[in-house]
């Protein structure tokens, strides 16, 4: 099969044609089988465009080409793994690839080439065919763009944004910092759209039966803009703490507050279509198994939600118990085959944010002093409502634990045992330093995030934590990756360096770094800063 690179402009409203997708705009055509008649028939043009920003934020997006393994490629071989979640339990590539940082380009591309082949042009669309005349659907167009689009700068640093489709400028790349400044403008944007909507349309609710992320309120979507900023505000804790603080000062200036209940969050709902990927690739496909880190925290903390995020192992001598692969041992091997998968299946409900991640960022403001909230209760509600979410009991036992992670020990090769990393308990002490605190904050954090391993990664790299097993075998190339430090980006799609080396060259620019795996991000300093 023929690959192409994409390149990243549209001509008019098209984006050119790219890596086996055909013409974006004539595939959607033929895949929804509706006229260009029938999309201004009762906003509908609106609403199929922003159904596949949504659908594409945890792409499930069907292309003509299937639905499933774009997901793979996105991001579960590479962020759900790096984030400490999961790990393929097959011999992929042999057993080298990007487990042991031997990085696959054909991998790693892919978030880069189906973000810009099919989402970034309708966000493109959605905002210039509702920006003077529907001021609802342009603001939750502005918070799905900073939602989809965060996660691609967080894979690869710098990206083509402000100028994106602008042949004017060359398509010029912002560096991270100026993309991170300019999501803070279009939630700007946003807020002042849909406030001024509201108050003018207390009742609406039309876009509801385009919602597939939230409830279908409008005030929901508000409350959705300002968990996003806390949390990308929260992502410049060490790299920008002034404009942290004023980006957290913004979200007291309107009435909507944040995700705050257990009912409360965004996630892909099945309801109305939409397949989880994830669940076809734990069900189906048999690639997705329990980490090591997982294993050895939540066996350790003996946590109550290890049931509900894991099913038992299969494999008979393993007594039912619940067991993961180390990341980085270049297995070659089946062995692995009767260990824990997920418990996600095709029909659950796929999440980008909950409200526990929101008390837990809360937290963190709090123990910066950057708001008047109490850390110890912030960080008791991330946990309790994390429990409610799982609907698991126990939390306050469990609050009050002083276990710690357990070492992991190889189910097949005892060479891949190592001691437990994560010393820190789920008990809040008032006495611990601000380091050991936050290190609290994140690995009940990141417990709560799962399954959603792009903003457990992204966080783990910010912070450290939780303290994640190394590789034990470090494959990168000339050594780029620390073996201790760990993966800290992913490379730009190699097909740029020879289809355009000159946007190529741009974007390596604007990273101030060489293009590999071992290159920090803008926000990722090595330091907390928490004094």
């Amino acid at each position: 099969m023929k690959k192409k690179y994409i390149h990243l402009y549209l001509i008019g409203l098209l984006l050119l044609s790219v890596a086996c997708t055909g013409n974006f705009r004539d595939y959607n055509t033929d895949l929804s089988g509706i006229t260009d008649d029938d999309l201004i028939i009762d906003d509908n043009g609106y609403g199929i465009r922003i159904g596949i920003i949504q659908q594409g934020i945890y792409f499930n997006y069907d292309f003509g080409k299937g639905k499933n393994w774009p997901f793979q490629l996105i991001q579960n071989l590479n962020a759900d793994m790096f984030s400490g979640y999961m790990h393929d339990g097959k011999p992929l590539n042999g057993g080298s690839h990007n487990s042991d940082y031997n990085m696959q380009d054909g991998w790693n591309s892919a978030m880069w080439t189906h973000m810009y082949s099919y989402i970034f042009p309708q966000i493109y669309q959605s905002e210039n065919a509702t920006r003077n005349t529907q001021p609802a659907l342009f603001a939750i167009t502005k918070i799905l763009k900073v939602e989809a689009m965060h996660r691609v700068t967080d894979y690869y640093g710098p990206i083509i944004y402000k100028n994106f489709a602008n042949a004017a400028n060359h398509y010029r790349p912002d560096t991270q910092k100026d993309v991170y400044y300019e999501f803070f403008n279009e939630l700007d944007s946003a807020v002042v759209a849909l406030t001024g909507y509201i108050e003018e349309n207390p009742d609406a609710n039309g876009f509801a039966r385009f919602d597939i992320l939230l409830d279908g309120k409008y005030s929901s979507w508000m409350k959705f803009a300002n968990s996003l900023r806390l949390r990308l505000a929260m992502r410049l804790a060490s790299v920008a703490p002034g404009k942290a603080q004023t980006e957290i000062a913004k979200i007291k200036e309107n009435d909507y507050g944040f995700f705050e209940m257990v009912t409360e969050g965004a996630s892909v709902s099945t309801q109305s279509g939409y397949t989880n990927p994830l669940g076809e690739l734990n069900l189906v496909w048999n690639e997705t198994y329990m980490s090591a880190p997982m294993e050895s925290i939540l066996t350790g903390y003996k946590d109550p939600r290890l049931k509900a995020y894991f099913a038992p192992c299969t494999d008979a001598a393993l007594n039912k118990g619940y067991h993961g692969i180390r990341q980085g041992t270049c297995f070659a091997h089946n062995h692995y085959a009767g260990l824990s998968k997920l418990s996600v299946t095709q029909s659950t409900d796929a999440p980008l944010m909950t409200a526990s991640e929101i008390w837990f960022l809360r937290a963190e403001a709090a123990l910066r002093g950057w708001t008047d909230e109490d850390e110890e209760i912030c960080y008791r509600n991330g946990v309790i409502t994390s429990f409610q979410q799982w609907g698991v009991y126990g939390v306050e036992d469990y609050l009050q634990s002083e276990l710690t992670a357990s070492d992991f020990i190889d189910t097949y090769d005892e060479e891949n045992n190592i001691e437990a990393r994560c010393k820190v308990s789920p008990k809040w002490d008032q006495q611990d330093d601000k380091e050991t605190k936050l290190e609290k904050i994140i690995t009940q954090k990141w417990i709560a995030m799962f399954p959603e391993g792009c903003e457990a990664w992204a966080e783990q790299r910010r912070t450290g934590y939780p303290r994640l097993f190394p590789v034990r075998f470090n494959h990168s190339k000339n050594g780029c990756i620390d073996t201790e430090i760990m993966v800290r980006r992913l490379n730009f799609p190699g097909t740029l360096q020879t289809e355009d080396p000159e946007q190529y060259r741009a974007l390596v620019e604007a990273l101030n770094g060489e293009d590999h795996g071992g290159t920090r991000l803008w926000w990722d300093t090595g330091n907390n800063n928490l004094e």
